[in-house]
């Protein structure tokens, strides 16, 4: 009996210790929450973006030479503080943009493809952006792709079905939000009006015209500013693409600032939606390039926040992983050569409109496309002399380029092999970006979303919430608390 009591003595006093540790922390979070106060409230979300993404980037930018191996380290990965979450949804571990971001902004599960809605598909929940609106705050929503695609929609729509995308238009106008800007409207004149027309029915003033996007500010009254320049679907150009002269996110990013600045608050949702869609293709290039433009973007609101250092919060993250990039690939063993991506010229969309107009006159032989793949690619047939070692391909690499040509000319595309070589994408465009990736060290292992966990980046008022690891919905959570709103 004496050793049962001694043993429950033991028990208490360990579980009394644990729970007064957790009272403590909770506490510590309560204060320190209770304390900050930010009401500049930036939220970057590279959508598709994990550990992988990010740190290819700065390898890209960084030294890769014999004793001097250095990452060239982006704006937000020095951020004072950094946690991670997960991404699961209440359907799968290898979630959507739909329910990821429903879970950043709204706080709680729902199915892939459901947007502001719980696992009923029927109730709509409240945004962090809605809440702070009904505050007093202005708010703002970027982003480089369609501005009714599935992340920026889930900040301001309910809708059970993220390919309604007439509906999210219909919603985004109704929100009475005071900034969107960036990429146009997917599937715009779907209904009796114009999702443009209906903007300015309530209020909004439209514009593509670069010179009035730039002379935007704080009276400009509520803004839909979408790009001149648009490529695949109507979002911004990939970076690498992009015109000289056109307007980049960070861009947008500015004039949001001028538009939504006031003595209330403000909150401003800013995505980089094509770093998804290039991991999704496989592009390794795009995919850097589109991460390095974000990072350009969030550069411009660190430079607000040193005008406002105890008013302003900046949380920077991903909605879930795409591709399952990693670096390090079976062939190249140990080693990798990122400078061998520089040769690439333009993404793979650029490069299939490319091969499209070549195609045109029926005449296009497998020479025509080398020299295409050597001006745009670097990449040249084995044996050829004078050539860099590193960009001559081998002749399983040729092999599989020769294969992807024919099958893109006949149409081979539906078979078991062909789905797991293209994945549904142009079979010459996605073999290069392969082979130069692996060259360069990069592995792929699927052409949809992963389960990987994602970082979160933090810095300003309230950022030390934002340490640790939780799940995707504590990001909303953290906001609303430290808001007010929750």
């Amino acid at each position: 009996m004496k050793r049962i009591s001694s043993v429950l003595i033991i028990m208490l006093v360990a579980l009394s210790l644990f729970a007064n540790g957790n009272f403590q922390t909770e506490k510590a979070v309560a204060n320190y929450t209770s304390d900050a106060s930010p009401k500049y409230v930036f939220m970057f979300i590279g959508d598709g973006m994990s550990s992988p993404q990010t740190n290819s980037a700065q390898v890209f930018n960084g030294v890769n030479e014999s004793g001097l191996v250095e990452l060239d380290k982006l704006t937000f990965t020095q951020f004072p503080v950094v946690g991670l979450q997960y991404t699961q949804d209440s359907t799968s571990f290898c979630p959507d943009s739909a329910s990821t971001a429903t879970s950043l902004s709204s706080g709680y599960k729902t199915h892939s493809g459901v947007i502001g809605m719980g696992v009923d598909r029927k109730t709509p929940g409240v945004t962090i952006a809605e809440m702070l609106h009904d505050k007093g705050w202005k708010i703002g929503i970027v982003s480089t792709v369609t501005i009714n695609h599935a992340t920026p929609a889930a900040y301001y729509a309910h809708i059970a079905s993220r390919n309604d995308y007439y509906q999210i238009g219909l919603q985004m106008a109704d929100s009475g939000f005071e900034y969107f800007g960036g990429g146009s409207v997917n599937k715009a004149d779907d209904g009796d009006k114009s999702i443009y027309q209906v903007l300015e029915e309530k209020g909004y003033l439209v514009t593509n015209d670069r010179d009035e996007i730039l002379s935007l500010n704080a009276n400009s009254g509520k803004v839909y500013a979408y790009s001149p320049d648009l490529q695949d679907d109507g979002a911004m150009y990939y970076a690498i693409d992009a015109p000289a002269e056109s307007l980049k996110l960070k861009d947008f990013v500015k004039k949001g600032i001028d538009v939504l600045y006031n003595e209330t608050g403000f909150f401003m949702m800013v995505e980089s939606g094509k770093i998804d869609w290039a991991g999704h293709a496989n592009d390794a290039v795009a995919n850097i390039s589109d991460t390095l433009a974000f990072d350009e973007a969030i550069e411009v609101a660190v430079e607000f926040a040193k005008a406002h250092p105890t008013e302003t919060l900046i949380v920077v993250t991903g909605d879930h992983e795409t591709g399952g990039m990693t670096i390090g690939y079976a062939a190249t063993g140990y080693n990798t050569a990122f400078d061998i991506l520089k040769n690439q010229k333009c993404s793979y969309v650029m490069f299939d409109s490319l091969v499209a107009e070549a195609q045109s006159d029926g005449s296009f032989t497998f020479d025509d496309l080398m020299a295409m793949v050597t001006e745009n690619f670097g990449l040249v047939a084995p044996g050829t002399e004078g050539a860099d070692a590193n960009l001559v391909m081998n002749e399983y690499e040729y092999a599989k380029l020769q294969k992807a040509y024919e099958d893109e000319l006949s149409g081979n595309t539906d078979g078991y092999e062909e789905s797991l070589l293209y994945g549904g994408y142009s079979p010459i465009s996605v073999t290069l970006t392969h082979i130069i990736n692996n060259k360069a060290g990069i592995g792929w292992t699927s052409y949809a979303h992963t389960g990987l966990p994602v970082p979160v980046y933090a810095l300003g008022e309230g950022a030390e919430l934002f340490g640790g690891a939780y799940d995707n919905t504590e990001v909303a959570h953290k906001l609303m608390s430290l808001t007010g709103v929750r």
